[in-house]
This record gives structure tokens, sequence and C-alpha cells, in this order.
């Protein structure tokens, strides 16, 4: 049987990251690609991590290139391409130069790759997987925005430095859109099972939900040229395994909600499965008043991006 073909459309930091988690993972051989000026640095990219594959034991064949045409039978697309936030950025300054990159990328793989799955990670994201959705024309099953998995992630971390525990055993759902208005759900957020309100106090949970939501404002400050790119990476590999193995995961990601949480037509973080079909459903849990009123408040902050796409 031959090998599923990955396109990682941005050869960046992210982009070269993701090639290397996935001819880890052997989930397929990868198409690192970017624009004609950055061939040579995505080929050079490429052979690097093609030379380190004996040493690593996998095998995966990987190439670098600028030309759409060498997606073509793409199984999957993760696009990072777009500028990465600096400091003294907001994602959302981002957004006008972003909106044309992914227009530029979603025109092409709709031409060359137009059975594919989909998963963006360009900032502002919420407002960029949109753009890829209306200029694809793709179903929404097979277009997903990685942040929830990042944000959970993030949170989990977070919990486990401070309580001194296993991150396996730190389990949490963060909804909402992906930025300051994030809605970690802390009641069904659990340490080994037990109730994370149970582990520590109220304010050492605020602080760390506060923490959440600047977690990649935090990475910008420290990395000064630049934002995440080990942890969005590794993100999306995780829901791109999901897809390729069928494994139908649980994550929170920017699905297309249309009705679900009474939520019509915006791309937002939610509880989704993630299986050989895309994005499979959308699971809906029951929200308290202030739950839904924190989504709410998340929800105007993704209209507002949205809209300012002009799509």
């Amino acid at each position: 049987m031959a090998r599923k073909k990955i396109g990682m459309i941005g050869g960046g930091q992210i982009g070269g990251i993701l090639a290397l988690l996935a001819a880890q993972r052997e989930l397929g051989d990868v198409v690192v690609l970017d624009i004609p000026e950055k061939e040579n640095f995505v080929k050079g990219k490429a052979l690097d991590i093609m030379e380190a594959t004996p040493i690593l034991r996998c095998d995966a064949n990987l190439s670098g290139t600028s030309n759409y045409e060498d997606l073509k039978g793409a199984a999957i697309n993760i696009i990072s391409a777009g500028l990465p936030r600096k400091p003294g950025m907001t994602r959302e300054d981002l957004l006008s130069t972003n909106v044309k990159i992914i227009t530029a990328v979603a025109e092409q793989i709709k031409k060359h790759a137009p059975d594919s799955f989909n998963i963006v990670l360009t900032n502002p994201l919420d407002a960029m997987v949109y753009t890829f959705k209306k200029i694809t024309g793709f179903p929404k099953e097979r277009v997903v925005g990685m942040a929830g998995v990042l944000d959970t992630s993030r949170f989990r971390s977070f919990v486990a430095m401070e309580l001194g525990v296993s991150v396996e055993d730190v389990s949490a759902s963060v909804l909402g859109g992906h930025g300051p208005t994030m809605v970690p759900i802390l009641r069904l957020s659990t340490v080994g099972g037990i109730p994370i309100t149970e582990m520590m106090p109220k304010d050492k949970l605020d602080a760390i939900v506060d923490r959440t939501r600047k977690a990649g404002t935090e990475i910008v400050k420290l990395l000064e040229n630049g934002s995440a790119f080990f942890s969005p990476a590794a993100s999306a590999i995780a829901m791109a395994e999901s897809y390729l193995k069928d494994k139908r995961r649980v994550f929170p990601c920017a699905a297309l909600c249309e009705g679900e949480y009474g939520i019509d037509g915006y791309y937002i973080g939610v509880p989704v499965i993630i299986g050989s079909g895309g994005v499979e459903k959308i699971l809906e849990i029951k929200l308290t008043d202030e739950e839904k009123a924190q989504l709410a408040n998340s929800l105007e902050a993704v209209k507002k991006a949205t809209a300012d796409t002009g799509l």
C-alpha cells in the first residue's frame, strides 16, 4: 500500500518541526512547500530530516518545493504559512497580511489537492480557518483549525508544573477563540480523575487560566523574534494522526458551528471527533450560565476578526 502524502504549507520553524514529527511517526511522505524565494531553503530542510531518518529509524520520504502541483494526491495539508507574531503584536495585527497569504494557499490547494483534509495553524486562527473554508468551498468536515489542542496542552502543562504531577494524568478542555478570550472549563478538568477544583485553591487556578490565555504572548516575549513552534506543531500532528489512522480522538478544535452552542456560521473552539471522515462530529456539552457568558464574549472577538477578513 502506498504511503499517504502529507503537505506542509510553510517551511518556517513550525513547518520544519511538523515535517520531522510526521516522519518520526511514519504518518506518510512529506512535501514541505514555501514561496519560490525559499524553495532551496525548504529543500535543504527536507533533505536534512531525510538524512536523519536512518538514525531515527523511520521510513518516510521528504521533499521541498515551491510548486503546488507537487501536492497532487495529498491526503492532508497542514498550513502554517503566514507572518509570525513579534513582541508587541497581537494575533489580530497579522490579519490583513495573513488573509492574503491564506487566500493564495487556499486557491492552490483547491486546484491541486481538492480531496484533502486541511488543518490551519496561521494566526489569527479563527479568522484564518474561516478564510480558508470560504476560498476553497471545501466541506466543513475537511477544514479545521488547530487552537484548542494547543491551549489545552498549555493549561495541562501549567497544572502539572504547579502540582508536581505527570502531565499524562491532567485532563482539561478549553473552548472559544484562540487568544485572550478562550474559555477553560474548569469543572470538567481533572487530575487522575480528581476534579481540579479540589486539587488547588481558586486563586492558583485563576492564575493558571490567566497564564494559559497569555501563553502565546509569553513565548513571543521570551523569543524576541517569532512565536511558539514546538507546541503548535505537536498539536497539529496529534490531529493529523487521528485523521490518518482513524483514531477518532476527541480534541478541542476550531470547527465550523452551524447551530451548535447557539453559534451559526463561525469557526470557534469546540470539542470534536477527528477520524477518517475529518471533523466527524461536534460534541455539545451543557454549559453553566457563567461559561455561556464567557463563550459569548469569546464569540464576539471571533466575529470581529472574521468580519475583518472582508469575506
